[in-house]
């Protein structure tokens, strides 16, 4: 008979109880505790029984002292021996115990002496028929030159310590104290090693959280917003459903799918979904959950999560945070042996694994550019699928999804905040929703409404309102004509985005005030006059203020450096200046991708000067440009700021309605 399908001998499970540190620990299933078939023992703590040793031997200690004799004053101790009452005494360090017989000792020994043939126990009761009696005193020549005068035998007691205390001080208890500070050291520094009930013996054991197959819930009808990603995943979905049919032709399914997207995208779901749909046992365990301050434990990890896999295939490996222990070994100024181990252990497992057991890799990352080519290349994440941010039609089926279970008003209209919320990840959608929920509960409505939808999307873009902070009026109206600059240059700017509201009120960590811009449509690519549009539109702000009030504020600084950093990229990323036209003059990373921190450039300085003086003069020249432009709309820019003031917010359609009516108010430039 083969020994590797053998069933496991009881003594080769540890819960049988031949660990050394289970001994006590009761096994419920087979009512045993111990090694030997048949015996059982209570669960006790090793502490409880060195616990109840310790209080044993104190009272031990107690009854052995309270045999001795009791106390009397030292004078009168000195007059029973004056009298002739005391014939002997039995000395020690502080304790005289006094005797009203003699000892057996022949009447020849020399009892003056000091000395005696035969030991004296300080614990012996006195001879037959006599009393005794014990003192406190001091030790001295006097003492026995008085003892020799009255002619009292007396003999030196050695001190006698308890042999069973000092047994326990000196040796067990010194060892429980180290026995248990090395467990709790070793469960601290190890924090992933079995958790508070494990010990130094499972550091190894992978700590992924698997779940059965059947018990994984969600399907790829729970994911929206990514349909390319999952047409990709469905392959493997049919693979580990019906490998069959792919074998036969002699097809191979990618060994390792990476998820790559930015975070809150929705990888993960996708990854329980494929499990869910291909109804197989799913091991989750992100990428930190290797690494350990101890050098060995990350490899070890890996190959018992690998083991673990093969013994329920088919099924999945689900690694989320890749990038945790895959980053590039290549022109790395510091080594990491812990995390290259684990790696290389990743790497050799993912050679060694058959694809036609079923076992599929799936793992995510939003940093694919520090990963260690060989992760990437082909037979190991051979495959890369890209979740994106959803698009206009991708964001209104994830807030139905996100919205089933919540009570929504008949004039909520999805499509309406799904386009308000360009750029948004499904994970900003759920909050999104979630908050609209909240406030609604907290305006006391039983149904969540548009407006608790359209607060919820500012309160995640542009922060929580700050009703409560006090501002002075002077810094209102600064506030106010800042903000209607940027409003204004937008609506007179060709290719800008809508204004959606214009509001003084404060949110945030330091916004005294915002204005929301809208997209109508979702954009991939932007051109050279929508980019200097968008620079305009921040300025806008700062040169109403100096139209307004002749002097500039500290409240344009985000606005500068969002302008300076989309010129830069036009000049250098998008070959859009004038000198260095089409050409590129970005920085890269010095090692493998871009995850170097130390930039290096391909450009002489004088290159570096001639971008700097460019990306002032491009600045100077759109400022001036954007303060012309308002110097002639002059009266509106008082009128809008003024209303502005007067409400503290101007929506979207008003602020259209008054720039349309513009006529009437009569510009600058005709009076």
């Amino acid at each position: 008979m083969s020994t590797e399908n053998s069933p496991k001998t009881p003594k080769d499970d540890p819960k049988n109880g031949n660990d050394p540190f289970n001994f006590f620990k009761f096994d419920p299933e087979s009512g045993s505790s111990g090694p030997g078939n048949g015996f059982r023992m209570p669960k006790i703590p090793i502490w409880a029984i060195l616990l109840a040793v310790f209080a044993l031997t104190i009272v031990i200690q107690y009854v052995t002292l309270s045999r001795t004799e009791s106390l009397i004053p030292f004078s009168d101790f000195r007059a029973k021996i004056e009298s002739g009452e005391i014939v002997r005494v039995q000395l020690s360090s502080s304790t005289f115990v006094g005797y009203t017989t003699r000892s057996a000792v022949t009447d020849g020994a020399d009892s003056g002496s000091g000395t005696a043939t035969q030991s004296l126990n300080i614990f012996s009761s006195a001879a037959k028929g006599g009393k005794s009696w014990k003192t406190v005193g001091l030790l001295s020549e006097e003492f026995l030159t008085f003892l020799n005068d009255h002619g009292v035998e007396y003999a030196m007691q050695p001190e006698q310590n308890n042999a069973i205390l000092d047994f326990v001080l000196q040796w067990i208890l010194p060892f429980a104290i180290f026995f248990f500070m090395w467990r709790f050291l070793m469960r601290r520094m190890g924090g992933g090693m079995g958790g508070l009930g494990g010990s130094i013996f499972s550091a190894g054991q992978a700590k992924s959280a698997a779940v059965e197959e059947g018990k994984v819930t969600t399907r790829f009808s729970d994911v929206a917003g990514v349909d390319e990603a999952k047409e990709e995943l469905v392959e493997v979905v049919d693979f580990l459903k019906y490998p069959k049919k792919y074998t036969d032709i002699g097809g191979k399914i990618p060994r390792g799918v990476l998820l790559v997207g930015p975070p809150g995208t929705g990888k993960t779901l996708l990854a329980r979904a494929v499990a869910g749909e291909a109804g197989v046992p799913f091991f989750r365990i992100s990428g930190s959950d290797f690494v350990e301050m101890f050098v060995g434990v990350g490899a070890s990890r890996v190959r018992d999560l690998f083991k673990q896999a093969r013994e329920k295939a088919p099924c999945i490996i689900f690694i989320d945070e890749l990038d945790a222990i895959g980053k590039s070994r290549l022109n790395t100024m510091s080594s990491n042996d812990e995390r290259e181990q684990t790696l290389n252990q990743l790497l050799v497992e993912m050679d060694g694994f058959d694809t036609a057991s079923g076992l599929i890799l799936l793992a995510a990352t939003n940093r694919p550019d520090v990963l260690d080519p060989a992760l990437l290349r082909p037979g190991r994440f051979d495959r890369q699928v890209v979740v994106d941010r959803p698009d206009v039609k991708g964001r209104e089926q994830i807030l139905k999804i996100h919205s089933k279970n919540v009570k929504l008003s008949r004039d909520v209209d999805l499509s309406a905040i799904a386009k308000t919320t360009s750029g948004s990840s499904g994970a900003d959608l759920a909050n999104i929703i979630n908050e609209a929920a909240l406030l609604a509960v907290r305006a006391g409505r039983k149904e969540v409404m548009m407006e608790d939808l359209h607060e919820a999307v500012e309160k995640a873009i542009a922060g929580l309102q700050k009703k409560s902070r006090v501002i002075k009026e002077d810094e209102r109206k600064i506030v106010a004509f800042h903000e209607t600059g940027h409003a204004l240059t937008a609506a007179f700017t060709e290719g800008a985005d809508k204004v959606h509201k214009v509001s003084i009120i404060p949110r945030g960590i330091a916004a005294l005030g915002y204005t929301l811009q809208m997209p109508e449509e979702d954009r991939y690519l932007r051109t050279e006059k929508e980019l200097i549009g968008e620079v305009d539109v921040l300025l806008g702000g700062r040169a109403a203020e100096e139209i307004a009030f002749s002097q500039i504020s500290t409240g344009a600084s985000n606005d500068l450096s969002r302008a300076t950093d989309i010129v830069r990229r036009m000049i250098t990323d998008y070959g859009m200046s004038g000198k260095f036209r089409n050409v590129a003059l970005s920085q890269h990373g010095a090692g493998y991708g871009a995850g170097d921190p130390k930039l290096v450039r391909d450009y002489a300085e004088t290159t570096q000067q001639y971008i700097d003086e460019e990306i002032a003069s491009v600045i100077d020249a759109r400022y001036n440009a954007v303060k012309d432009r308002l110097a002639l709309k002059k009266n509106l820019l008082d009128y809008v700021a003024n209303r502005l003031l007067e409400k503290e917010i101007i929506e979207g359609k008003e602020f259209m309605e008054i720039v349309g009516a513009e006529g009437k108010l009569g510009d600058s430039e005709n009076n």
